[in-house]
């Protein structure tokens, strides 16, 4: 039976936790091992909507494990611009790959791929809705920074409303009992209230504010998030919120010495310059990371032994 990954809802913690120690492996295994992994395996690579990390780090850890890649970078250079159905592509794109990544505009394409195809779809983003590689890689970021997940308390900061990244994270560290949210944003782009709701509502804390100063020295990790032009049907709106938030070297002068600062990127202007040199700066080794777990990603979605 064929595997997909479209949505952290989909797995428990201990398959959490398997993706997780495979990284270890993969970043463990010299890389002529790696390379010998996937001979001969082609992987889909359909961006419907721009990327550069996702992208570009599911074709490095295709290569890396010595598979080949196909695909496209943007929704006009498909079939679908002339008029051909998103169903009529995944059936297409099929025939000629091993496993497909897809990322998307609308959100629950990915979930609708996977129903269409017989082989492993992974989501690499659908709309404001999930991007399941990037917590997974955020994920084995914080657990390879700080040690552990579950005791952490977690600041998110920027697009609250909109970004899948926190979207799929926060459904994440829910899994593994992370208490304590501190939640920065403008009161146009704060975090659904539907994601704050539990079996156990006393078990989880989600404090809100508008001061990104107070929550620094009380949080283990600092999630920034850029402001997404794309999302706002209105740039009238997007331009009162898009500066709202910016970290500078001089606003982490209180923070706990072992804490981090993480970014999917891109960044815009919300991380000053002058952060990249402190040693709370985690947003680039993140990115490193990320060619690892999708390594390990596509290695379990094809059934590969590590």
């Amino acid at each position: 039976m064929k595997k997909d990954l479209i949505s952290m809802e989909d797995l428990s913690v201990d398959e959490i936790k398997e993706y997780l120690a495979l990284a270890h492996r993969v970043e463990a295994t010299p890389e002529e091992r790696r390379v010998k992994l996937l001979p001969g395996k082609i992987m889909a690579a359909m961006f419907f909507e721009p990327s550069t990390r996702t992208r570009l780090s599911f074709e490095s850890a295709m290569h890396r494990l010595g598979g080949s890649v196909i695909g496209f970078a943007e929704q006009s250079a498909t079939s679908v611009s002339k008029g051909e159905s998103f169903v009529d592509t995944i059936h297409t794109v099929e025939n000629y790959c091993d496993i497909m990544v897809i990322r998307h505009p609308g959100e629950g394409t990915a979930r609708l791929a996977a129903k269409t195809s017989v082989l492993p779809v992974i989501n690499a983003g659908d709309g404001s809705n999930q991007h399941p590689t990037q917590t997974l890689l955020d994920l084995y970021t914080i657990e390879k920074d700080l040690g552990n997940i579950s005791d952490i308390s977690i600041a998110f900061i920027g697009d609250l409303k909109y970004s899948r990244t926190v979207h799929s994270l926060i459904r994440a560290l829910i899994k593994f009992n992370v208490r304590n949210y501190y939640l920065v944003a403008p009161e146009s782009l704060r975090l659904p209230k539907y994601f704050m709701m539990s079996d156990e509502p006393d078990k989880f804390n989600f404090y809100e504010t508008n001061v990104l100063e107070e929550v620094i020295p009380k949080c283990d990790v600092l999630y920034m998030t850029r402001i997404q032009r794309e999302r706002f049907p209105d740039l009238l709106e997007y331009e009162k919120v898009k500066d709202s938030y910016r970290l500078t070297a001089a606003m982490l002068e209180d923070a706990q010495p072992h804490m981090r600062v993480l970014h999917p990127l891109p960044r815009v202007n919300e991380i000053a310059y002058d952060v990249d040199k402190t040693k709370f700066a985690g947003y680039f080794p993140q990115a490193r990371n990320g060619v690892i777990m999708r390594q390990a990603i596509l290695l379990k979605h094809l059934g590969v032994e590590l």
